[in-house]
């Protein structure tokens, strides 16, 4: 009995896994001997280029719309070991959750709150240290799985990049 309930168990990840779940990734770097680390769930496109980012797309349904959790599953989280200037923002070492306002798909702000742990559709605008605008480019061709990368530019600099179906959103930092 025991055996059939571990094969039934795997059985169900794997389907799972089958079906399009958005799997956890971490992003980490440390800069001007720091680390900052981004953990989030990345999902994939699976044939909607193009109906993702619009008020009638998948993320159109989410009740934050035109907030997004700019992930998956639940808040994509930020931790900072320094504090940082994230694009003229002030933000004090610690954890965060990254949201980006979408309202313009060619202009997204993204959002640092400091309510952590929550739930990818429990947005609080109260709870927002700050909105910075993001840098904006298209890629050459769709993002099937959805990334971030932190960059190190040298001199305690680096870059914070989102990328995902027909868009790549950027945004500087100094470690400080």
């Amino acid at each position: 009995m025991k055996s059939v309930l571990i094969c039934a168990g795997a059985f169900i990840a794997a389907a799972s896994l089958a079906m399009g779940q958005s799997p956890a990734a971490t992003e980490t770097k440390t800069i001007g001997g720091k680390t900052i680390s981004i953990k989030y769930s990345s999902p994939r496109v699976r044939g909607r280029v193009g109906k993702i980012f619009t008020k009638d797309g998948q993320i159109g349904s989410d009740n934050t719309y035109p907030v997004w959790r700019a992930g998956a599953n639940s808040a994509t989280a930020l931790h900072t070991d320094a504090n940082l200037d994230l694009g003229g923002l002030a933000v004090p070492k610690g954890d965060y959750t990254l949201w980006a306002d979408i309202t313009d798909q060619d202009n997204w702000q993204l959002i640092v709150s400091k309510q952590t742990g929550e739930w990818g559709t429990d947005y609080s605008k109260a709870q927002d240290l700050g909105r910075v605008k993001m840098t904006m480019s298209k890629p050459a061709s769709p993002i099937e799985n959805l990334k971030y990368t932190i960059s190190d530019l040298g001199g305690n600099k680096g870059k914070l990049q989102l990328e995902w179906e027909n868009h790549i959103a950027s945004v500087a930092f100094t470690v400080k």
